[in-house]
C-alpha cells in the first residue's frame, strides 16, 4: 500500500489519550524468547516515572491493548492477513491489483 501510495483506512479511536500512553510505554516488552504484553510493573513504572495517574479501567485497557496488540502482530507475520477492522476495498486498491495482475497474466 505505502508503494502504490494508497492510505489505509483506520478504524475510529474514541480515545486518543489512551492509545497515546500505550505508545509511550511501549505497546510491548521484551521478553526471554520475544516480546509479551506489558506488565503491570512496567504501566506501575510509567505512572510513577511520568506522574500520571491511570483510573483502574484506564491501566486494565492498556494492559489488554498492549496484548491484542502483540497477538495481532503475531497474525500479521501472514503476508495475506487482513486488517483487524475489515476495511471495505477502494475503487483505487481494485485498480491497483487488477494492473498487477494484467501485467503479470498479460
Amino acid at each position: 500500500m505505502k508503494r502504490d501510495k494508497i492510505v489505509p483506512p483506520m478504524p475510529p479511536n474514541p480515545a486518543p489519550h489512551i492509545t497515546d500512553r500505550l505508545i509511550e510505554m511501549g505497546l510491548t516488552q521484551a521478553a526471554g524468547m520475544g516480546a509479551v504484553p506489558l506488565s503491570w510493573l512496567e504501566i506501575n513504572a510509567w505512572c510513577e516515572r511520568t506522574a500520571v495517574e491511570l483510573d483502574p479501567w484506564e491501566a486494565r485497557l492498556i494492559r489488554r491493548l498492549s496484548a491484542a496488540y502483540l497477538a495481532e502482530s503475531h497474525k500479521a507475520d501472514v503476508e495475506t492477513c487482513p486488517p483487524p477492522w475489515r476495511a471495505e476495498v477502494t475503487a483505487r486498491e481494485r485498480e491497483i491489483e487488477e494492473a498487477k495482475l494484467r501485467a503479470v497474466l498479460g
